[in-house]
């Protein structure tokens, strides 16, 4: 049986954390599905809205080499897009490994048949730290009013 792999997340401002979990997701599969979740899945679950419009993000992660197909994530119910996609083995981040919901998980998918496979975590770079230090240049940007204006001086 071919292993069809699932590897879920935002993939917003995509840095190379996404890149290593969708290399080694592929090292565990024959063919890896990615799904990138959708921008209001992610505002209403994790409070984030994405920089990178989902569109954008859908095709950054199509041209990955790791990847054969990328699909909106439209959904948070991981169960609900089995049923939709049929993969038979699941991967994600480490940090949700002996959570409650990464628990619930293990559950859900071993009644399916369903492997679920976790990654360490990339500690160097993160969407979150990423988004943090865009924020922090806007800040000081809005804050140097009294520097030249460099669109008019161009």
């Amino acid at each position: 049986m071919i292993r069809i792999g699932y590897a879920p997340g935002a993939y917003d401002l995509f840095h190379i954390g996404h890149l290593n979990l969708l290399r080694r997701a592929r090292e565990h599969c024959e063919y890896l599905i990615a799904g990138v979740v959708a921008d209001e899945v992610l505002i209403r679950h994790k409070g984030v809205a994405p920089v990178i419009p989902l569109a954008e993000r859908v095709e950054i992660v199509r041209n990955v080499r790791f990847v054969d197909a990328a699909v909106p994530a439209l959904t948070n119910d991981k169960v609900g897009i089995w049923k939709d996609l049929r993969f038979n083995v699941l991967f994600k981040g480490n940090d949700w490994q002996g959570t409650e919901k990464g628990n619930k998980l293990e559950r859900d998918f071993a009644a399916l048949g369903v492997e679920v496979v976790y990654f360490p975590y990339t500690l160097s770079t993160s969407s979150s730290a990423l988004r943090r230090t865009l924020q922090n240049i806007d800040a000081l940007a809005g804050h140097s009013s009294s520097g030249p204006d460099l669109e008019r001086a161009a």
